[in-house]
C-alpha cells in the first residue's frame, strides 16, 4: 500500500491550495480516509475525514474553508484548502483505515494503518 501526497507549497493568507493523495496497492473495497496535519512542535491533528459511505467530517478550525473529495475508481483523495490562514502552516498527511467507520474518534491517528509521507504547506501573512 502506498499513499503519496502532492500539491503542497507556499501561499499567502486568503489563498487556496489543491492537494492530491494518490493511493496505490490498496485492495479494500470499504475504507475510511483521513486528512491530518502536524505543525512544528505540535501533535498530529485530524483536519478532515471521509467514511466508507462518502460522508465527510471536518475539524472546527477548517470547517467552511477546507473540503475533501474522493475519486472512488482510483481511490485518490483530493483535499481543497481555501481562505488559508498562517495557522494552517504544517505538514499535511493522508491516511487510510480498513474500518467501515471510525465515528467520533476520526481525528485520532491511532485508528489509521497506512500513511503518506506528507507534503509541506506554508501560509504567509
Amino acid at each position: 500500500v502506498q499513499l503519496v501526497e502532492s500539491g503542497g507549497g507556499s501561499v499567502q493568507a486568503g489563498g487556496s491550495l489543491n492537494v492530491s493523495c494518490v493511493v496505490s496497492g490498496y485492495n479494500y473495497r470499504h475504507y475510511c480516509m483521513g486528512w491530518f496535519r502536524q505543525a512544528p512542535g505540535k501533535e498530529r491533528e485530524g483536519v478532515a475525514y471521509m467514511a466508507s459511505d462518502g460522508s465527510n467530517t471536518y475539524a472546527d478550525s477548517v470547517k467552511g474553508r477546507f473540503t475533501i473529495s474522493k475519486d472512488n475508481a482510483k481511490k485518490n483523495l483530493y483535499p481543497q484548502m481555501n481562505r488559508m490562514e498562517p495557522g494552517d502552516t504544517a505538514v499535511y498527511y493522508c491516511a487510510t483505515s480498513e474500518r467501515w467507520s471510525i465515528g467520533g474518534s476520526w481525528a485520532s491517528p491511532t485508528f489509521y494503518s497506512n500513511w503518506g509521507q506528507g507534503t509541506q504547506v506554508t501560509v504567509s501573512s
